[in-house]
This record gives structure tokens, sequence and C-alpha cells, in this order.
């Protein structure tokens, strides 16, 4: 109990800096660009209407208001995806600090994930104005997509520590990661609708795949204006602790070895 507790006063006593490296790295992203944040905006809403313009014929019969529920697909996995790719190299990109002073090592990864959390909800403007375009009814409900993120942000770190503390060992991880999260977009129904899959494999991404979790959660309460079901919330919880147990237990055996590769 008294070590549980002298981490998390270690954790609230880095908070300050944690909060540093978020500002630092949204700052940094949107330097010298005229629109700045707006872009976190803009970006989203120009690549839905150029995958709607190029999807919507194969899927819209199929998918009751295709732009929304496109976009959602596409906000998910790009937080997961960016902010799980930055962190995965957080480590070795900080390393001149590691070596000088003594932080927490897992702030890094941290803040990488954070800052892709502040993005994504930045970038659910672009939801509110696709929903305002299309004229999709709001619900209640949609206030509970805090609880959605939250998931998908628990999920991330637990998978950014992991990531973070791999690739320091073994770069090739970060090129392995590329390819893994191209086949992983694609086994997750982002554009295209369940039922298009083999049964067989509609079993595996259910069941299987966290992102398809968060995003339907999502869906069900911007599109079907409901209360997703009880167990696929419980499920991202699950995934969610689950991958964020295993970060932190991978990441705190090895990085007493950072120094010595990095």
């Amino acid at each position: 109990m008294n070590i549980w507790k002298l981490r998390i006063e270690t954790f609230f006593h880095y908070i300050d800096l944690i909060k540093e490296l978020v500002s630092k790295d949204l700052k940094l992203k949107y330097r010298r660009s005229v629109l700045g944040y707006l872009w976190s905006i803009l970006n989203p809403l120009l690549i839905m209407i150029i995958m709607t313009m190029v999807f919507s014929r194969m899927f819209d019969r199929n998918i009751e208001n295709y732009a929304v529920y496109l976009l959602i697909g596409r906000t998910i996995f790009e937080f997961v995806n960016n902010s799980t790719s930055q962190a995965m190299i957080s480590i070795r990109t900080n390393y001149a600090l590691i070596k000088k002073v003594y932080i927490p090592k897992y702030v890094f990864p941290l803040a990488k994930i954070t800052s892709g959390m502040v993005d994504c909800v930045f970038s659910l403007g672009a939801l509110l104005i696709v929903m305002i375009f299309t004229k999709t009814p709001v619900s209640p409900y949609l206030l509970l997509f805090p609880f959605v993120v939250l998931q998908a942000y628990i999920f991330s770190c637990g998978l950014g520590m992991f990531l973070g503390q791999a690739v320091v060992f073994f770069r090739d991880i970060q090129y392995i990661y590329k390819a893994f999260t191209t086949a992983w977009m694609y086994l997750t129904p982002i554009f295209y609708p369940l039922e298009q899959l083999p049964e067989k494999l509609q079993w595996v991404v259910v069941y299987l795949n966290p992102l398809y979790s968060y995003i339907t959660q999502f869906r069900v309460l911007v599109i079907d204006r409901a209360m997703p079901e009880t167990w696929m919330i419980v499920s991202g919880f699950v995934w969610a602790i689950v991958m964020l147990l295993f970060g932190m237990i991978t990441f705190k055996r090895s990085q007493d070895r950072f120094i010595l590769y990095i």
C-alpha cells in the first residue's frame, strides 16, 4: 500500500511537467501555421470529404449518415494510431534529458498520449460541423462521449508505454508497428460496415479488436442516439485496463536499462 501511495504522490509531483510537455507538443505541431489549431478541425474534415467521395458509392446505401459514420471511425483510429506512434519514440527523443536529470520515464509516453487526446478533442469540432451540415439529430447520449475517449486514452497509455520501452531495445519495432497499424485500420470497420466481412472474421473484429468497441460505442451515442450495450462498455474498459497494466509492468521491468541503450 505504501509503495502505491508513493507512486501516486510521485505522479502528482510531476503533473506540471506533463502539462508542460503536452503544451510544448501542441505548440510545436502548429508552429508557423497560419490557421494554427484550426487544422485540428480542418484536417479531419478535408480527409472525410475525400474519403466520402471515394467510398460513399460502395457503402453509403448500407450505412445511415455515412459522413458521420466515417468521421467517428477515423477520429478514434487516428487518435490511437498517432498518439501511440509518438509515445513509441518518446524515450529515444528525450534521451538527453533522461541522462541529465532524474524524471520518471513514463512521463514522456504519457505526455504524448495526453497531447494526442487533446488534439482528438479539438478534432471533434469537425464532427460537430458535419453533424450540423447533415442535420444529424442530437440526443443527451452525445454527452457521454468522454467515457469512450477515456477508454481509448487508457488503452493508448498502456500500448504507448509498451511500445516506448520496446523500441529502446528493438528499433525495428517502429517499422513493424507501421505495418501493423495499416492492417489494423483495414480490419476495423472505419469506412465499411462490419457485415461486409466474412462471419468468422466478424467474430475476430468484434471480440478481439478493442478499436471496434470504442468506435462502435461512439457511433451508437451519435448516430443511433442510444446507450451502447453493456457488454461492449465492459469490453472496452477491460481492454483498456489490461493493456494499461501490461504496459506498466513491461515498462517498469525495463526502464532501469534504458540508459544503456539510448
